[in-house]
């Protein structure tokens, strides 16, 4: 057997599963009026047209979340302040209008219904899944609880609610306040969307990020060519929800190619990552470091060049991703 290694050569990529997740909670009609229209471009993630961009309240009407250009929703939390009739509602004591209050009053949205808000303004246990928690701020109504308990009864009352985001990016669901009651954040929480079309909608989405790593070409220097059996990387597989190392590879019997990388299938579709023990014919999954992945030896027979593809993905928080080190390609001749 004869082993090719790669010399050392750290590449580091930082880079959210998808997770699906739906308001299931239905309560009374709303009075609706002209949504006034904008135009312009805004520092937030929140969509500009007025029709996605707005939640709406029976008592202070319409709040818009991408007038005061602050709002961001990301993998961990909800920052700025959207603005209403009653005033800015303060969705993260970090980043009010006056400033960080944090040190006097602690309080925030999180993206996870696990997460802790904590004194300086982030967000512990985050999970990046759409689902929000915690409480913002009005001076005139105070606490607005976006629970996070959907489906429980750990919300302030006896009836379960939330909001939470879609794979689209559209906010579901129900806020509450004491003073004023619901806060619908999208027309289809009541079947109202044949009257009038609202919601809010945000460029965010629970979903990891993927990076890619493409090696040198490889000579095994046999005229002959040689068979690749398998691959083992070594690194740090990160720690995080949806982290994930996989594996192309490609064969040529010319060191200018052609290279077509393919996985366990035969195509461009599917990345090795089944350890040797768990499919000894190559198969799909995220690949542990310092594991021997086998590979189809089918595909890569007397073949004298290889070269080989990685692919990393990122926690759903797109804070943490795989670190590959090294690569080892093992041959028979």
């Amino acid at each position: 057997m004869q082993t090719l290694s790669r010399g050392k050569r750290t590449r580091e990529h930082t880079y959210v599963y998808s997770g699906i997740v739906t308001a299931v909670l239905i309560v009374g009609a709303f009075i609706m009026f002209e949504i006034p229209a904008r135009t312009g471009l805004a520092a937030t993630n929140i969509n500009s047209a007025s029709s996605s961009s707005v939640a709406w309240d029976d008592i202070s009407g319409w709040w818009d979340f991408y007038a005061p250009q602050t709002v961001v929703v990301s993998g961990s939390r909800l920052e700025g302040y959207a603005s209403s009739s009653i005033g800015e509602i303060s969705l993260d004591c970090a980043t009010t209008s006056t400033g960080n209050i944090c040190g006097t009053s602690n309080y925030g949205i999180c993206n996870g219904a696990s997460a802790t808000h904590n004194p300086d303004g982030t967000c512990s246990n985050a999970q990046a899944d759409g689902q929000l928690s915690g409480f913002a701020w009005n001076d005139a109504i105070g606490w607005i609880s976006f629970c996070g308990g959907l489906g429980t009864s750990v919300c302030p009352g006896t009836q379960s609610y939330g909001v939470t985001i879609d794979s689209n990016g559209n906010f579901n669901g129900y806020a509450w306040n004491d003073l004023d009651g619901w806060i619908s954040f999208n027309c289809a929480n009541n079947s109202s969307c044949g009257t009038l079309q609202y919601l809010v909608n945000t460029a965010w989405r629970a979903t990891s990020t993927i990076g890619y790593l493409t090696s040198e070409i490889y000579d095994t220097g046999l005229a002959n060519g040689a068979t690749l059996g398998s691959i083992i990387w070594q690194g740090d597989p990160g720690s995080g929800t949806g982290l994930c190392t996989g594996f192309q590879v490609a064969a040529s019997g010319s060191a200018s190619g052609p290279w077509n990388f393919i996985g366990p299938d035969g195509t461009d579709a599917t990345y090795y990552g089944a350890a040797c023990s768990q499919n000894a014919n190559g198969g799909t999954g995220c690949a542990a470091p310092n594991t021997p992945i086998c590979v189809n030896s089918s595909y890569y027979n007397n073949y004298r060049y290889y070269r080989y593809r990685a692919r990393l993905q990122s926690d759903l928080l797109q804070t943490q991703s795989p670190r590959v080190d090294d690569v080892i390609l093992n041959f028979t001749q």
